[in-house]
């Protein structure tokens, strides 16, 4: 895990890696991508530990907060193509 503190919905540029999954930090949302394997060996376990805080951190940052039913969907803009 990296040195910095990952907050979760802090900001729009965090980005963190746990393995191969790479974990997205936004202010509505975290994404996160990728894929690990979680071994049956330290190494294994050292991976566990790190996304079991991340998890823990994301659900302690949704429990101080009240939440709607759902996230409106994203507003979509268009932009001119500037390579026409």
């Amino acid at each position: 895990m990296c040195a910095k503190k990952f907050v979760p919905y802090a900001n729009e540029s965090d980005v963190l890696e746990i393995g191969s999954l790479t974990i997205e930090n936004r202010i509505d949302r975290i994404s996160i991508s990728g894929d690990i394997d979680l071994t049956l060996d330290k190494p294994g376990l050292a991976l566990a530990k790190q996304l079991q805080k991340l998890l823990g951190d994301v659900v302690a940052q949704l429990e101080k907060q009240e939440l709607p039913d759902q996230l409106p969907p994203p507003e979509v803009t268009s932009v001119a193509n500037p390579f026409e």
